[in-house]
């Protein structure tokens, strides 16, 4: 594991923020393990520290815009277009699914980074790309705090991670008795 790998990590810790259970993520996959992302972006000083570890990755894909999936994607994006300058919108869930709402717009051909928390199968990054296709845009590159799939997820941009990482997920028919036996939980992102 890589230093920056273990300092996200630690700062995961740190803030209370990876946490051990029986937990049904929003792939709908179960995990014994589950980042609340939300307890690490509370410490403006941890989001900026995260932001910082990030942005060397992004910075020559030639951006002007950083769009956020809510809710996982709006501190920790807000702050890497921040850091690096760029103008900051992003996507929300309506009837749960990402929309460009708010009167936001995008010039075409708008240079996009996508930025998000936590990723297992990445599917609201693929919703926020097609988004950003959708009205314009083009998005560059993928930027996440943690990938949960250690590397596995791809998309037809280029994407970067903090930290990669391999817990076990399991379909709901297939949990093994010692996960099976604790309660469900969905703390949300």
């Amino acid at each position: 594991m890589s230093s920056e790998n273990n300092e996200v990590i630690q700062i995961f810790r740190d803030s209370g923020a990876l946490l051990e259970g029986h937990f049904v993520l929003r792939s709908g996959l179960h995990s014994a393990h589950f980042f609340q992302c939300a307890q690490v972006c509370q410490y403006m000083d941890k989001v900026t520290r995260l932001a910082e570890i990030m942005r060397p990755m992004l910075k020559d894909y030639g951006a002007t815009t950083v769009v956020g999936p809510a809710m996982g994607g709006l501190v920790i994006g807000q702050e890497v277009a921040r850091q690096l300058g760029l103008r900051f919108l992003f996507l929300e869930k309506v009837d749960d699914m990402l929309e460009l709402r708010r009167n936001f717009k995008f010039e075409p051909g708008e240079k996009i980074l996508i930025i998000e928390d936590v990723i297992t199968r990445g599917g609201r990054v693929v919703e926020a790309i097609n988004q950003c296709r959708e009205h314009g845009a083009e998005p560059v590159a993928v930027g996440v705090i943690v990938d949960r799939s250690n590397g596995a997820t791809t998309f037809d941009i280029p994407h970067h991670s903090l930290a990669q990482l391999s817990f076990p997920t399991y379909e709901a028919d297939k949990l093994p008795p010692e996960l099976a036996a604790i309660p469900t939980s969905k703390p949300g992102s």
